[in-house]
């Protein structure tokens, strides 16, 4: 997959299938658009079609000063839509020029003169451009006028407790309410935490139960202190792990939340590389005990416990 971020010096020589989006999560929503863009390139091979997603960095919210937690960070995105076989990521910086850009200069000058879009694909609630005057109607009457093709994809619905859109700011709820399975209803996928596994207090090992930790991106939106079950992948292989994220508090003051995990019947060195961890089940929350001994007792019950 090609990465085009940090520059609007943009030129894609070809045509292209454009997906148009926040995509915050990829939820099975957003995995509808990307079927779209890779259904029509596979369609029109004989003519070098390219799949594209075109999102903004930074997210407009964020620029404006909003909630600045995602689902998803750029490099957790980049992993999902590469595994969705997009053949270009887009990344385009959101400023002030972003935001005052006339929605229609943005089809005609950007994403059909510069990215060369022969077919688009948006959400139905879709806003760009110039205070969100750009949406789904405007794209659709654009592509009309213009031979494009243009699929608008409506919000996808779930059966839960009842029925319920699907959307990124759900998901944000269930995350911060620690309904898991729900979520990964939502996302198709159990919700996920990338980082870079780094050297801890080897508090773990010491008390019998070596652990590895993650520090996630200070944007991640992050689940409720607790303990998860949970898969670990690393090296493109799936462990089965038990992560605590918190701030240990028996063996620490530190207010700095974390990502430790210990995996089942593993005790290679990992340090230094990438880890996937997928949050599967909300076990119990974080709970700060009277010593030592007490929290090695509640560690070795809990890994027997949810031994898979």
């Amino acid at each position: 997959m090609e990465i085009i971020s940090g520059t609007k010096d943009i030129y894609i020589n070809g045509p292209s299938c454009v997906a148009i989006g926040k995509f915050d999560g990829v939820h099975i929503g957003h995995q509808s658009l990307l079927m779209e863009i890779t259904g029509f390139a596979k369609s029109h091979a004989d003519e070098d079609f390219k799949s594209c997603v075109f999102t903004f960095d930074p997210a407009p919210e964020v620029f404006f000063g909003g909630d600045s937690a995602v689902l998803t960070t750029p490099s957790e995105k980049r992993i999902l839509f590469e595994r969705k076989g997009i053949d270009i990521l887009i990344e385009y910086p959101f400023d002030k020029e972003t935001a005052d850009t006339e929605p229609l200069d943005f089809l005609s000058d950007l994403i059909v003169g510069r990215i060369g879009a022969v077919m688009m694909a948006a959400g139905s609630d879709l806003s760009f451009g110039k205070k969100g005057l750009g949406n789904a109607e405007l794209l659709t009457k654009y592509g009309k006028e213009n031979g494009i093709d243009v699929s608008i994809i409506d919000k996808l619905t779930v059966s839960l407790d009842k029925e319920y859109e699907v959307s990124s700011t759900l998901i944000r709820q269930m995350v911060t309410e620690a309904r898991m399975e729900e979520a990964e209803k939502l996302l198709g996928i159990p919700y996920f935490i990338c980082g870079k596994i780094v050297h801890g207090n080897h508090m773990g090992r010491e008390l019998g139960f070596p652990t590895i930790n993650v520090i996630p991106d200070e944007n991640k939106l992050l689940p409720p202190n607790g303990v998860y079950t949970s898969d670990v992948i690393i090296d493109g292989k799936k462990y089965f792990g038990l992560t605590n994220i918190g701030k240990k508090p028996t063996i620490s003051d530190h207010e700095v939340r974390g990502v430790e995990t210990f995996i089942y019947d593993f005790d290679g060195d990992v340090y230094g590389r990438d880890a996937e961890i997928y949050l599967k089940h909300f076990c119990r929350p974080e709970t700060k005990f009277e010593s030592l001994d007490a929290l090695k007792d509640k560690l070795a019950s809990d890994i027997e416990k949810y031994r898979p």
